[in-house]
């Protein structure tokens, strides 16, 4: 996708992810594995648990559970003590499995160990499943990635290719959204899945305000291209493409071509589209169409401005583009969208969610 997400082909193909019981919020557990790193299993923790409704009421319940209750070790110089044992799993609307270091049969044959698959033998048909960077080896080897995308850490991607040649690795992507699982690539991109997943349940406005609490952006433009090492430019060649982008930005509701684009940076249109790839990792084109479908969602959930309006202030000219680029790129009509998402929907209510989001 242009924003270094993949999402479902169409909607059919994913089941709307398990929903809360009336009266309580979604219950995520993360199953915390021997060699886990602590950064990643304190990601979901800071996301979900920063996710509140207009009234401040928490929209996520998080609960950490390992194979067994007790110590589990990490790759720093400390342990984590879980409270949980694997029958949390049981209870669980979302379960959320970080990366860890010290699983050699997942890791080596594609198998899972004896305890594990007892752990995993918990959870319940259709609780949707997040990995988080090589957590994926996890969800693969127990199944739930055949036959369907994902992704991992782009150094892991190879051989996680060659050990579950049933899965649809795509190791240019943050994070792989496939409906009822899901799939992110190295440790950071954590975040962006999980801040992806609440602005899928419960819309842009909450996303966002998770993102300033959390103090990283709502989301990230292009995929894992721009992480991978390479060698550094020379200095004469360092020019960036920060102001064309922010030039862009003030200007949505705009025609804005390429070549003006490259004239905020006074570079030729081939080299600023080249150093615009190196630097977000996907097209100028792109990047300024995820703009402007990000700019149409904040005012279809925060005003009553008519599709025509919205179009015109988000910079696609037309209802009918408008609705075009945001069917292609959230799975639904503008309509549906604002309907779900709109901010004063019913006060603490869970809004069915928009698969794809």
């Amino acid at each position: 996708m242009d924003n270094g997400t993949r999402k479902a082909a169409a909607p059919a193909q994913a089941a709307a992810p398990a929903r809360a019981a009336a009266g309580r919020p979604h219950r995520v557990v993360i199953l915390a594995l021997a060699g886990l790193l602590p950064f990643e299993l304190g990601i979901p923790h800071r996301i979900f648990g920063r996710a509140a409704s207009p009234e401040g009421h928490p929209l996520y319940e998080i609960v950490t559970c390992g194979v067994a209750p007790g110590p589990v070790r990490t790759d720093a110089d400390f342990d984590i003590h879980v409270r949980h044992g694997p029958e949390a799993l049981a209870g669980a609307d979302t379960v959320v499995v970080p990366a860890s270091y010290e699983l050699g049969p997942v890791y080596e044959e594609g198998r899972l160990t004896d305890e594990l698959k007892a752990a995993l033998g918990n959870v319940r048909p259709g609780t949707r499943m997040v990995s988080i960077c090589t957590g994926g080896y996890v969800l693969a080897a127990a199944g739930y990635l055949d036959g369907r995308p994902a992704t991992t850490h782009w150094a892991s991607a190879e051989h996680f290719q060659r050990l579950f040649p049933a899965v649809e690795v795509d190791p240019g992507v943050l994070f792989v959204d496939d409906g009822d699982v899901l799939t992110s690539a190295g440790v950071a991109a954590g975040v962006d899945l999980c801040l992806h997943i609440v602005r899928r349940d419960h819309g842009a406005a909450v996303a966002n305000e998770v993102a300033r609490r959390t103090v990283v952006p709502p989301h990230r433009d292009g995929g894992q291209a721009q992480y991978i090492q390479r060698p550094v430019p020379e200095p004469a060649q360092r020019a960036t493409t920060t102001a064309a982008r922010a030039w862009a930005l003030a200007r949505l509701h705009e025609p804005i071509r390429l070549r003006d684009l490259a004239r905020q940076e006074s570079m030729s249109v081939r080299t600023f589209t080249r150093r615009f790839r190196e630097e977000v990792g996907v097209s100028p084109g792109r990047w300024l169409t995820r703009q402007r479908v990000e700019r149409a969602r904040h005012l279809l959930e925060s005003t009553e401005l008519s599709m025509d309006r919205v179009a015109a202030d988000a910079g696609f000219g037309t209802a009918q583009s408008m609705r075009q680029h945001l069917q292609a790129a959230l799975g639904v009509p503008p309509t549906v969208y604002r309907r779900t998402f709109r901010a004063d929907r019913v006060p603490g209510g869970v809004p069915g969610g928009v698969p794809h989001a």
